[in-house]
């Protein structure tokens, strides 16, 4: 009977998290107002393939992550970046994100939600832009909301935040005269389009996403407007292939690399904890 109960739980975790109810709010270039499991540990790794517009080359950027479902309002995140910029591929910096869900409204097959969230990055690469960028680029702080409505197989989600940034260290120093703090926004939707009917926790998800996301530069007085549609694979109920792409709809701040591919692959392990 216990073993049946265990098993009956993992079973609801499943349902929950990666497929009616849930499996479209797993956006591929933001996060949603909701959180992973509690008690389970997941293992990430993004890997980004964008073109530099100044060396006319491809900049590969990989950022390997752990993430951890403390509870069923906290997740916390740990973060490497590691890059080719400059030669051999090698280790840049590190960051770590938090987000607490401060808000729920539950319905059957709906549901809103609202979360704050934090990260702190560290980062000692050349600054050589003026797009803020602490998941890749640079050092500081960042803090925000992020608001999801789901409806059915539809999701929709929007994130305002505010980022600091600092010197990259002690031998790159953000450029003088140039702004370091900046509004990100974004504006995401998912939709569930595999399986059409729900039968067992092994079937493959198929969802597809389209997300707007952009950057104002305080003081500065520049902005940038990105667009970027993917594709997400959720197989077993357990792991998953995002594949993605982002292109730059509108900028009047400089950015050198502001266009390319994005693939991840991301692994649960429920009740680790």
């Amino acid at each position: 009977m216990k073993k049946f109960l265990q098993q009956g739980s993992l079973w609801v975790m499943f349902v929950f998290y990666f497929n009616g109810i849930g499996a479209q709010e797993l956006f591929v270039f933001s996060e949603p107002a909701s959180n992973m499991p509690a008690k389970s540990l997941g293992i990430r790794a993004s890997n980004w393939l964008m073109y530099d517009n100044t060396n006319k080359t491809l900049n590969d950027q990989l950022i390997p992550e752990l993430m951890w479902g403390v509870n069923k309002n906290l997740m916390l995140h740990l973060d490497g970046f590691f890059t080719n910029q400059g030669g051999n591929f090698h280790a840049v910096g590190a960051g770590t994100y938090a987000k607490y869900r401060i808000y729920s409204a539950d319905a059957v097959n709906r549901h809103f939600r609202m979360a704050v969230y934090g990260r702190l990055s560290l980062n000692n690469s050349v600054i050589f832009q003026q797009e803020i960028d602490l998941t890749r680029n640079n050092t500081g702080y960042a803090f925000g909301l992020i608001a999801t409505q789901l409806l059915h197989r539809q999701a929709i989600s929007a994130t305002i935040g505010f980022n600091q940034a600092f010197n990259n260290g002690s031998e790159n120093k953000f450029p003088p005269g140039q702004s370091d703090q900046a509004i990100n926004f974004s504006l995401s939707t998912g939709r569930l389009l595999l399986p059409r009917e729900y039968i067992n926790y092994k079937q493959t998800n198929l969802n597809l996403m389209l997300e707007l996301s952009g950057q104002h530069l305080i003081g500065d007085n520049v902005n940038f407007l990105d667009l970027a549609p993917a594709v997400q694979f959720i197989f077993n109920s357990q792991t998953r292939l995002d594949i993605g792409y982002k292109f730059q709809l509108y900028s009047d701040m400089q950015r050198v690399t502001p266009n390319g591919f994005m693939i991840r692959v991301e692994h649960l392990l429920f009740n680790v904890f």
